[in-house]
């Protein structure tokens, strides 16, 4: 499955169960295909996927919300990778957006960290496959 094709099946998901997508991360060979499946007149824009606009980063990923219990928010980092991976946050109705952006940050920091371990990262793996 092409990585766009990935990016597409992890969204339908996410939505069937309520989830609404926030933001969308995408290393350069991803954005490289996004760029050339969009019409030459949208390719002068910032890229967007499923109109939310594209961010470059070391790892394809896609950022979740939607409600939770007692007026909270949940928010999931979601790679688009195999196998799945995920963090997810709640937070407080009250809670600054500064805040709440901060913990956003350390979870795409966590992330992009999570193979180091001895595995490789999105982008890596994908450069091994010519």
């Amino acid at each position: 499955m092409n990585r766009l094709a990935q990016f597409q099946a992890t969204l339908d998901t996410y939505r069937k169960h309520g989830w609404r997508l926030e933001r969308v991360l995408m290393c350069p060979r991803t954005l490289a295909e996004l760029q050339s499946a969009l019409p030459s007149i949208a390719a002068a824009a910032p890229p967007a996927f499923e109109n939310v606009v594209t961010r470059e980063a070391a790892f394809d990923a896609m950022w979740f919300a939607r409600a939770s219990r007692a007026g909270r928010e949940a928010w999931e980092l979601r790679l688009v990778s195999d196998p799945p991976y995920a963090l997810f946050e709640v937070f407080e109705q009250d809670e600054a957006e500064e805040d709440r952006e901060d913990v956003r940050r350390e979870m795409e920091a966590k992330a992009g960290m999570r193979d180091e371990g001895g595995g490789m990262k999105v982008e890596e793996a994908e450069g091994s496959e010519q």
